[in-house]
């Protein structure tokens, strides 16, 4: 296998999807499996070393799932689906699990299930800039830009290592650029103001911790247009994009019942709890609310705290 031949199989990872809703429960497995080989040098790991860990990173950084005794063991999913090309997943007795076995936790921990990236597959990732092209692809095509330095800390891996030691990726697997000129027209939509909290912070005339957010991500083929972006200071976008922070199609933002926060400053992210986001100035296209159903149904960390 070459560097181009496993960036290629990772591009072409099959994705499950729970009715509409987006499972990027393999990238995570994999971005995970990416930081043990740079902490340990080896991808071997049981299923029940990995359920912890994977499964909080699934209910990190994907949809929501109600059921706790299921959000406990959603690693089960991708250890027994990851393609076989790249995983080679046995029991104890040292036979093969099948994509046709159940993937279920308590079936996985009792059959004594173990996997590891292949060999080949290793080799490859003892160059540390073929790790950084991997985990650069999948958060990519997965994620938002935003999300990216969190779930690299999740993962253990060095954002700022693997940035310098990038390689570039072939261009069949490049994600689609952004439109020139958005940032700029999406903050003087919003009058160089956070949608949620109003901070309009800048240095002379210069926008300081302002940024445009997508509402429906840019790697989920969310487009570059003011109808689907909200002009918001770096902490909401970073909690709008976790999911910890959402909008009704009325535009009453919502903050998560899964936020906790003790200090004052934490608390203020619940007051904003009910409030109406701001609206781009005339002459600008309101937010389409098929953006804001999408990222209800795929990154807000249902149920919210209360009825508005």
């Amino acid at each position: 296998m070459t560097q181009d031949e496993l960036l290629n199989a990772l591009a072409g990872l099959r994705q499950a999807r729970i009715g509409t809703v987006r499972a990027p429960h393999k990238p995570l497995l994999i971005l995970w499996l990416l930081g043990r080989f740079a902490a340990m040098g080896s991808t071997a790991v049981t299923y029940d070393e990995a359920e912890g860990p994977v499964s909080r990173l699934i209910n990190d950084f994907g949809p929501t799932m109600s059921n706790p005794s299921q959000a406990k063991q959603r690693a089960a999913m991708p250890f027994v689906h990851l393609e076989r090309i790249l995983w080679d997943l046995r029991d104890s007795e040292g036979r093969p699990i099948h994509a046709s076995d159940p993937d279920r936790g308590a079936w996985l921990r009792t059959h004594g299930a173990h996997g590891a990236l292949r060999p080949e597959v290793e080799r490859l990732l003892t160059d540390p800039r073929t790790v950084a092209a991997a985990a650069r692809l999948l958060l990519r095509q997965h994620f938002t830009p935003a999300l990216e330095t969190s779930i690299c800390d999740a993962v253990g891996l060095d954002v700022t290592r693997w940035h310098a030691q990038a390689v570039s990726i072939p261009g069949q697997m490049q994600t689609r650029a952004r439109r020139g000129g958005f940032v700029e027209e999406v903050l003087h939509a919003y009058a160089y103001a956070c949608a949620f909290c109003g901070f309009d912070g800048a240095i002379g005339r210069h926008p300081v911790g302002l940024e445009a957010a997508h509402v429906r991500w840019h790697s989920q083929d969310g487009p570059d247009e003011v109808n689907n972006a909200l002009a918001l200071c770096s902490l909401h976008h970073t909690l709008f994009d976790l999911g910890v922070l959402g909008l009704r199609p009325d535009l009453r933002i919502q903050v998560s019942r899964w936020y906790v926060a003790r200090s004052t400053a934490g608390r203020a992210v619940d007051a904003l709890h009910g409030q109406h986001a701001a609206t781009p100035r005339p002459g600008h296209s309101a937010i389409d609310a098929q953006y804001v159903h999408w990222h209800q149904a795929q990154v807000f960390k249902r149920p919210a705290a209360h009825a508005a």
